[in-house]
This record gives C-alpha cells, sequence and structure tokens, in this order.
C-alpha cells in the first residue's frame, strides 16, 4: 500500500518565499489574507500592471513613475502598503527608506500602519523576519534595525527626512480640484519641495492618483514633459488612448468602452458610478482624462459660424482683467457679443492679451475705439475688485481711459462657472453663434476644456458680455453696419 508523501513544513515556507520573491502579485495575493482576512479577494490584470511597474522600479528600470487608474483598484494598497514590505522582506531591502505623503496625513498613516501590521505579522515574520527597532515604532514612522523605515507625511507638509522611494498617493481631494489655491500649493509641493526629499540619482518617485484637474500633478508632470514612466488605465478602454509604456507594457483591451477590471466593477455599477459622479468626475476619476471628450460645461459642436452679422445687432463687450506679463498666469480677455433681432447671439471677436496695468489700459481704450469705429453704440462692461483699492481702480478707468465710452463696472458675483452657465444654456440650445475670425480656435479651445481648464479669461469676459446683453435694457437707439464680413 502506498502512502501519500508529506513535505516539512519549512519546504512549504521555502516554496512560498521564492514565489514572493520573484513577483511582487503574488506576494499581495498572500499578504491580502494578513490585511483583509475577512475580504475574498478580487485580482485582474490590471493589478498585475501595476504591480508590474513597481517591480521596474525595484530593479532600477524606473525612477519616475505615473500612474493613473480609477478609484477602488488598490492603488494605494498595492503601492504604499504592499509594495515597501515587499522590498523590505522578500526583496531583501530592509534598508530602503520609504516617504509616503498624501493630501491629507490621515490618510499617509493609514497605509503606514498597515503596512507596520503587515511586517510584524506572525506569517510575514515567519518567513521574513525583518525586526522593527523599539524606540523608533509609531504609527508615522517605523523603522528597521538596519536603518530603512516608512515615514507618512501629508503632502504640502513635506519636510525632514529623505527616501529612496518618495510614494505620492492622490496629493490633491476631490473637493480641492476646483480650488486655485489647493492646485497652487500642490504644484509648488511638487516642483519644489518633492524633488529634495530623494537621497540621489537612483531614488524614484512614484506618483499614483486618480485625475481631478488639468492642472492637478498628472498634468503637471506631462504638460511639462517630465520623465515620467506613465500607466493610465482608465475604467473604459478608449482606443486612440490605448497605453503603451517603457516596460513593454500595453492595454491588452480593443473593444471601445471594454471594462478595466469587470470582476470588481461590473457594467451595472459602472454605469451607476457614471450618473452619480456626472460627466467631469466621470472623465477625471473614471476615465483618467478630466475633460470629457465632447467637451466641459461647453461643446464645440455648439457654436457654428457666421461669415456676417444680419443688421439691427446690439453689442456688448465684456472684459476679464488681469494685469501681468507672466505667461502662465491669466490674461485680459474682452469678448464682443451681438444679439440679433431674431434672438441669436453671436460672438463677433475676442482678444486675449497678457499685459502689465499699463498694457491693459492702452487695450481697452484701444479696443472701445476699434468697437466705436466698426460697429457704432458698443455698450462695454468690466469687473471691479472688492474693496476700496478695486473701486478706486475702476474709477479710474472710468475718468481716465474709457471718457466718452458707454462702459460700467461692477462686482463679480458667484463663482466662474455659475456666470458662465446661462450662455452655456444658449449655446447647447443652438443660439449662440461665431463670427469667421482668426481668433476662432483659441476661443473654441478654451471654452471646449472649462471650467477644468487652466485659462478661463475669454469664458469670463463672454459670460459678462452675455449677462449684460440679457440684463441691461435696450437703448432707445442703435447704429448698426450691415453685413460686417469676417476680420
Amino acid at each position: 500500500m502506498l502512502r501519500k508523501r508529506t513535505f516539512p513544513a519549512i519546504d512549504l515556507i521555502a516554496l512560498e518565499r521564492e514565489a514572493c520573491r520573484r513577483s511582487l502579485a503574488t506576494f499581495a495575493k498572500r499578504a491580502w489574507r494578513v490585511l483583509e482576512p475577512a475580504t475574498p479577494l478580487r485580482w485582474g490584470w490590471a493589478l498585475d500592471a501595476i504591480c508590474a511597474h513597481l517591480e521596474a522600479v525595484t530593479r532600477g528600470e524606473i525612477t519616475r513613475l505615473l500612474m493613473n487608474v480609477p478609484p477602488g483598484t488598490m492603488k494605494s494598497l498595492l503601492t504604499g502598503v504592499i509594495w515597501p514590505a515587499w522590498e523590505f522582506g522578500p526583496q531583501g531591502m530592509p534598508h530602503k527608506r520609504f516617504l509616503a505623503t498624501a493630501h491629507k496625513q490621515d490618510l499617509a498613516v493609514r497605509d503606514n500602519v498597515k503596512c507596520r501590521r503587515l511586517i510584524q505579522s506572525e506569517w510575514y515574520q515567519a518567513r521574513w523576519p525583518v525586526p522593527l527597532v523599539h524606540d523608533q515604532n509609531m504609527k508615522t514612522k517605523f523603522e528597521t534595525v538596519q536603518t530603512g523605515f516608512r515615514e507618512a507625511m501629508a503632502f504640502t507638509s513635506m519636510t525632514g527626512a529623505r527616501g529612496d522611494r518618495v510614494i505620492l498617493d492622490d496629493p490633491l481631494a476631490a473637493d480641492d480640484a476646483n480650488s486655485d489655491a489647493a492646485l497652487l500649493a500642490a504644484e509648488l509641493s511638487f516642483l519644489e519641495a518633492l524633488p529634495t526629499r530623494i537621497n540621489n540619482d537612483r531614488s524614484a518617485i512614484v506618483v499614483i492618483m486618480q485625475r481631478l484637474h488639468e492642472r492637478d500633478t498628472s498634468g503637471l508632470i506631462l504638460s511639462k514633459g517630465l520623465p515620467y514612466t506613465h500607466l493610465c488605465l482608465p475604467m473604459r478602454f478608449e482606443a486612440e488612448r490605448r497605453c503603451e509604456t517603457s516596460i513593454g507594457f500595453i492595454d491588452p483591451r480593443t473593444t471601445e468602452g471594454e471594462l478595466l477590471f469587470p470582476d470588481r466593477f461590473p457594467e451595472e455599477q459602472v454605469k451607476e458610478l457614471e450618473r452619480t459622479l456626472g460627466s467631469y468626475a466621470t472623465a477625471g476619476q473614471l476615465q483618467q482624462r478630466p475633460v470629457p471628450r465632447g467637451g466641459g460645461l461647453f461643446k464645440k459642436g455648439w457654436f457654428n459660424t457666421i461669415k456676417a452679422l444680419p443688421v439691427g445687432c446690439r453689442f456688448v463687450r465684456g472684459w476679464d482683467l488681469a494685469a501681468t506679463e507672466d505667461k502662465e498666469a491669466a490674461a485680459t480677455a474682452g469678448v464682443l457679443i451681438a444679439r440679433a433681432p431674431d434672438g441669436r447671439f453671436i460672438i463677433v471677436d475676442s482678444t486675449r492679451e497678457q499685459l502689465g496695468p499699463m498694457g491693459v489700459e492702452r487695450l481697452m481704450k484701444a479696443t472701445a475705439e476699434q468697437d466705436r469705429a466698426t460697429y457704432g453704440a458698443v455698450r462695454g462692461s468690466y469687473p471691479q475688485d472688492p474693496g476700496q483699492a478695486g473701486k478706486a481702480q475702476a474709477q479710474h478707468i472710468m475718468r481716465h481711459v474709457l471718457t466718452g465710452f458707454d462702459y460700467h463696472f461692477s462686482p463679480e458675483s458667484g463663482d466662474k462657472e455659475t456666470r458662465a452657465l446661462p450662455l452655456a444654456a444658449q449655446a447647447e440650445a443652438g443660439n449662440v453663434f461665431l463670427l469667421e475670425g482668426p481668433w476662432n480656435d483659441v476661443f473654441l479651445d478654451e471654452v471646449a476644456v472649462f471650467p477644468m481648464g487652466k485659462w478661463k479669461d475669454q469664458v469670463d469676459a463672454a459670460s459678462r458680455a452675455f449677462t449684460e446683453l440679457t440684463t441691461a435694457p435696450k437703448p432707445t437707439e442703435t447704429r448698426t453696419t450691415t453685413m460686417v464680413g469676417m476680420y
């Protein structure tokens, strides 16, 4: 009678150790039982892709990695919890130093605690005995006896230590996506603080996040052409954006709209998410492009062009003022809109320039003179900044720049998106046209990404002109031109 052969437990542990050494994904599946013992693990190829790119960082093939993935795809757990533990133990690197950061320190500390719990677990220590020092074993920072550590901190408060690995996990909260102050703070932290937190030229920076805004950290990396390997995995496959990376990875999907992780996010759940999030959040958080493909609040297809103006139009030029020549800052924009006798709105002209204070005044005066010469009676409107200084500036412009012109000023009310809604509604209804001109493309490029785009000057100026046209009383006499052609 043959007896069933048994293997010593040590052999099974050795086999598991070797399997985990060879594959971060294998280690992650084993570690899941320690981290989430009551929850069944759902695994998909997207998680294999994340693991493969983190392995490439470990091998030194990648030192700058950007990963854009939807929420709920284990990005924080794989990158901030399991990967450091894998390097400390299975990879035999307990000397590595990790700095982990997120938009809130609580989130960074959460993953620090999970990583420490995994390393101190009986399962882990039986296979990779990595002792932690007793006098540096806290929620915010723990250290190995080989002087490696994992430290957690808020992204915009990065000070102190340096690391071999800097993990930046969701540098912006979804609520901060439309805050210029939050976007600027994240930009300064990324460009000025984070680069000083690495040890040497072999150290790695890993950014993993969902897209929230054109100017978020991912947008900054991509727009500046920084040398990051970019793994981008949208929830629904978009063939024209198929991801290919430096390690030979190619998104395996082939069908437009094919889901990223159907076992975790099936079709009905994704549809519910899309309905709940709306078009903006769906584009950013799920599709990893911060503007819907057809546009944001406005769509380019809503604007048809005409070659000439009809007779009997009323005209208003709205302004959005800035006072700097910095090419990266907001510009001064003036948009001229006509209202035709049949009720149509026609955007006649848009000017946008980066100018200092004197340049702004010269531009406004020259434009007012040109508008009068071309169209006759043109009403003008520009914003008054809050406070006494804003009132003084507005009065200076009226008295010394625009004397003799039908211009007035008023404070802004509500945010830029709210002010643009009435114009967007008319555009969607097919009631807004563009007079053909060389400015058309620049104007449409801006409105198509509003309010998620970097520039909002022309939209704000157009919103002001539209509001003035629809709320101001009609003049008793209006001089118009006949069939004004394109410029």
